[in-house]
């Protein structure tokens, strides 16, 4: 398969990476390589954790997902936090929740409607996934309205406040699995095709059967797999954070516009390649799921472990947004919910999407950031 070609080519960038940072050649060259050498890091990540919830089972294997599902952003913004990169954080989280609702469903949707009149999807799935988002959308609102409606409040209130909201998101994140893999699984598994659930049923199948299952080795390959992209990402994310100043500056662009459009898009590669492929294949059920299933894990679990590890690191990271990047994140909730909330899409409606996040993506670039890239 030539994306998986792509992604096996892309690996000679990670020892690229890490020459380009002992032989010093320059703050530009290793940001460039080590965000190129993330991208096949990620995907090796999904496919070792899809492969080891394949074995696993459904429950345990649907666990993993949520959890894994956006793993390589949260060690680029869990280093970026490490190094005081607060504004720099925040603009990820919005770019990944702005790039999952707009680019990747507004892809999944163009390309898939051109190849297919019409498509269709769970409409229930999609209201769920639109009332979550609109919590989250709630959870960074309030705490950026309070900042601006009040005199006088400290950083410290506004970052117990925030972990407060933050432990609530998680909990909510919490049951939106249970629901999800338990108290109606039928609904998520409605229209999935002959992909993962089947594969799930049909392992489940053969271990309630008693027969040997030939996979079952495989599993300590793909802990391996995933325990080493893991740490290459790290050590790539720390190569990427470490040059992410100087290298904006030579490019002539904002810390807001990197963490808003540049570090989504190498974190969400792979998981975006995934969607469109599927949305081609008319499982456009599956491609939906995973661009709002990604949005609500950044906004439920990945936003709320940062401002949890902020507050343990002793770093000012809270939800108190821009009100720019408060204000895009709303928008894409908003005609991401609309244009889903039919369970039918075509390549019009996937245009819009796409053309909502190229306004916004020339809105952040054209955007006096004024604030530095330390928070």
């Amino acid at each position: 398969m030539l994306r998986n070609l792509i992604f096996i080519g892309f690996l000679v960038f990670i020892p690229i990476a890490i020459a380009a940072h002992f032989l010093h050649w320059g703050a530009l060259p290793i940001f460039i390589t080590s965000a190129l050498a993330i991208i096949p890091l990620a995907a090796w990540m999904g496919t070792a954790t899809e492969e080891i919830a394949l074995v696993v089972g459904p429950s345990l294997g649907g666990l993993l997902n949520a959890t894994f599902g956006n793993a390589t952003e949260l060690i680029i913004a869990l280093v970026a936090l490490h190094a005081g990169l607060i504004d720099v954080v925040k603009a990820s989280i919005t770019g990944s929740i702005v790039s999952n609702l707009l680019l990747v469903m507004g892809l999944a949707m163009f390309l898939g409607g051109l190849r297919f009149k019409e498509q269709e999807f769970q409409p229930v799935v999609a209201r769920v996934n639109a009332s979550s988002m609109n919590l989250a959308v709630i959870a960074i609102l309030l705490p950026t309205a309070m900042n601006y409606t009040s005199t006088g409040i400290n950083q410290g209130i506004q970052q117990e406040l925030s972990v407060a909201v933050a432990i609530v998101l998680i909990l909510v994140y919490g049951l939106t699995l249970l629901f999800s893999m338990r108290t109606h699984s039928y609904l998520y598994e409605a229209g999935a095709g002959d992909s993962e659930p089947d594969q799930l049923q049909t392992l489940a199948n053969a271990n309630l059967a008693g027969e040997s299952d030939p996979e079952k080795p495989k599993i300590w390959l793909w802990v391996g797999v995933l325990l080493a992209a893991t740490i290459f990402v790290a050590i790539a994310s720390e190569l990427l954070v470490e040059s992410l100043e100087e290298a904006t500056q030579k490019l002539g662009l904002t810390p807001l516009f990197v963490g808003v459009i540049l570090l989504p898009v190498v974190g969400n590669a792979a998981e975006h390649a995934t969607a469109v492929t599927v949305a081609m294949k008319n499982k456009m059920d599956l491609s939906v799921s995973v661009a709002l299933g990604s949005s609500l894990q950044i906004a439920l679990f990945v936003a709320p472990v940062l401002v949890i590890m902020g507050w343990i690191w002793h770093q000012p990271m809270d939800l108190d947004f821009n009100p720019f990047e408060l204000v895009a994140v709303a928008v894409a909730v908003l005609i991401a919910n609309s244009i889903s909330s039919d369970g039918r899409s075509n390549w019009l409606e996937g245009t819009l999407l796409l053309a909502a996040y190229a306004v916004l993506g020339l809105s952040f670039y054209f955007h006096p950031a004024t604030t530095g890239i330390g928070g």
